[in-house]
C-alpha cells in the first residue's frame, strides 16, 4: 500500500520540495515496497467501522477544492470489499457541493480521525455514486438500521491507497460515550475492595497518568507527570521506571518499562506498553486499569542500558516493542548530532509502535521492515553488520529470539562482542 500511495502522493513537485529539504531518499522507500493492489487489512477495517464521522475533499471543474464533514452512526461508513467503502448520503443542507463535485471529477480524499487514540487514516479513492430509483438494492445495503435520517443516495468508494499519518499534533479529544465509558471503569475500580495501597507502589514519587495514547491494536502508550506538579528527576536515554502491577495469581508486583523519549523528561514520563495476554498479568493490569488520573508512586528512574557519550558511530537494531529504550537513543544521538541508523522490524506495520513519529523525527536514519507483509523486506542482520562503519557500536533491543539471532549473525559477521549492547523484556 505504501507503494500506490506514493503513486498518487509524490507528484514531480512533492519531489522536488522532498530533495529540497532532504527527506527524498527516505521516501524512496515507499516506492519501492508494497505491492499496487490495495486490500483493507483487518486492523484498518475496525478503525473504519468504528468511525462515527470523517471529513472528505472533492474538487470542482475550477479547480478549487472542498472538504464536507460526514456524520451518522458509528459504523455508517461501512466497508463492502477488500478496496471498497459505501456509505449512505444523509439529507444536509440542500446545498450539494460534494456531489456536484463528483459529476466532473470522481476523485475524493478522505481524512478518519480518532482522536482520543490520536490516530487518523487518509484514504484516495474515486466514487461511484448510487440512486436508490437505480439501484435500491444496493442503497438497502448502506442503509443504517435504527437511524431516522432520510437517505438521499448511496457512495461507493474504490480504495486507490491509503496510509496512517503521524499522530503529531492531534490533540485528544473524547465522545460523550467515550468520557462515560472512562467515568464507568473508573468508578468499577474504586468500588472495588482490592489493596489499591499495594497496587498503587510505594515509591517516593507521587505520580499521576495524564494522557493514553492507543499506538497499536496491542500497545498503549501512557504519559505520567508528578501529581504535585512538581518537576521530576532527570534520566539518561536508556533508563527504565519500575511500574506497580497486579500479577494473575492476585500478588503484586513490579515491571520494567522504558522511558520512550528524552523530551521533557523534566515535565512527565513516557511509557509504552504491550498488552500480553498469555503472559503473567502485568501488563494487562496496566491496560485494564490505567486511566486518567490514576495515580501510582514509582522510584526514581534506572539505567542499565546506558548509551556511550563519545562520538563512535551507533547502529540501533530494534524488534517490535523493543524500539522503546532505542527511540529515546535516537532523540539523544539526534540531539548531538551523532552519525546513527536505525532498522526497526515487526510482523507488519499496523503492529509497529511510533513507526509515524520515527518517520517524522528520523526520515533519513530510518529503515522500518516488515516480514509478514512483504517476506523479501525481511531484516537481514548480517547484512545490517556487515555494512556498518567501522568501530561502530550496535544496540540491540527485543523479544529474546530476536536478540539470539542478531548475536549469532554479529558473530559471523566477526562483530566483537564488547562493542554490542543488549536488553530484551523476558
Amino acid at each position: 500500500m505504501a507503494r500506490t500511495f506514493a503513486k498518487i502522493g509524490f507528484t514531480s513537485n512533492v519531489k522536488t520540495i522532498q530533495s529540497k529539504m532532504g527527506s527524498r531518499e527516505n521516501y524512496q522507500t515507499f516506492e519501492q515496497g508494497g505491492v499496487d493492489e490495495v486490500v483493507i487489512s483487518e486492523s484498518e477495517k475496525q478503525f473504519i467501522e468504528q468511525r462515527d464521522s470523517f471529513y472528505m475533499a472533492t474538487m470542482n471543474e475550477d479547480g478549487w477544492p472542498y472538504i464536507q464533514h460526514r456524520g451518522g452512526p458509528k459504523g455508517f461508513l461501512k466497508v463492502i470489499g477488500n478496496n471498497k467503502l459505501g456509505f449512505a448520503d444523509f439529507s444536509g443542507n440542500r446545498q450539494y457541493l460534494t456531489v456536484g463535485n463528483l459529476l466532473g471529477n470522481d476523485r475524493v480524499c478522505l481524512f478518519l480521525m480518532s482522536y482520543s487514540e490520536r490516530r487518523r487514516l487518509k484514504i484516495w479513492g474515486r466514487v461511484k455514486v448510487i440512486e436508490e430509483h437505480v439501484e435500491p438494492a444496493q442503497i438497502a445495503l448502506l442503509e443504517v438500521s435504527d437511524f431516522r435520517a432520510p437517505v438521499e443516495r448511496g457512495f461507493v468508494i474504490t480504495i486507490e491507497a491509503l496510509d496512517w499519518n503521524c499522530p503529531k499534533y492531534i490533540t485528544p479529544r473524547y465522545t460523550q460515550d467515550e468520557v462515560e465509558n472512562l467515568l464507568a471503569e473508573y468508578t468499577k475500580q474504586n468500588t472495588k475492595t482490592t489493596n489499591a495501597a499495594a497496587y498503587a507502589g510505594r515509591g517516593n514519587l507521587p505520580m499521576v497518568v495524564s494522557a493514553i495514547r492507543q499506538l497499536t491494536k496491542e500497545v498503549r502508550g501512557y504519559e505520567l507527570k508528578h501529581a504535585n506538579g512538581e518537576e521530576l528527576p532527570g534520566y539518561e536515554a536508556g533508563a527504565h521506571i519500575n511500574v506497580p502491577v497486579q500479577l494473575n495469581d492476585g500478588s503484586y508486583s513490579t515491571h520494567a518499562y522504558s522511558l520512550v523519549s528524552m523530551k521533557q523528561r523534566r515535565h512527565c514520563y513516557q511509557i509504552a506498553v504491550k498488552c500480553e495476554t498469555d503472559g503473567d498479568g502485568g501488563s494487562l493490569s496496566i491496560h485494564k486499569r490505567w486511566q486518567v488520573g490514576t495515580k501510582v508512586n514509582l522510584e526514581e528512574p534506572e539505567n542499565y542500558f546506558r548509551l556511550h557519550s563519545d562520538d563512535r558511530p551507533t547502529v540501533i537494531i530494534a524488534g517490535g516493542i523493543g524500539i522503546t529504550p532505542l527511540k529515546a537513543m535516537a532523540e539523544d544521538l539526534m540531539a548531538r548530532r551523532a552519525a546513527f541508523e536505525i532498522h526497526y522490524s515487526a510482523k507488519t506495520r499496523s503492529a509497529m509502535p511510533f513507526y509515524e513519529e520515527l518517520s517524522e523525527l528520523f526520515p533519513e536514519n530510518t529503515r522500518f521492515y516488515f516480514s509478514r507483509e512483504k517476506p523479501s523486506n525481511k531484516l537481514d542482520f548480517t547484512r545490517v553488520f556487515n555494512a556498518a562503519k567501522r568501530g561502530a557500536l550496535f544496540y540491540i533491543c527485543g523479544p529474546e529470539s530476536f536478540i539470539k539471532t542478531a548475536l549469532f549473525s554479529a558473530a559471523e559477521a566477526n562483530i566483537d562482542r564488547a562493542f554490542i549492547h543488549t536488553e530484551n523484556f523476558n
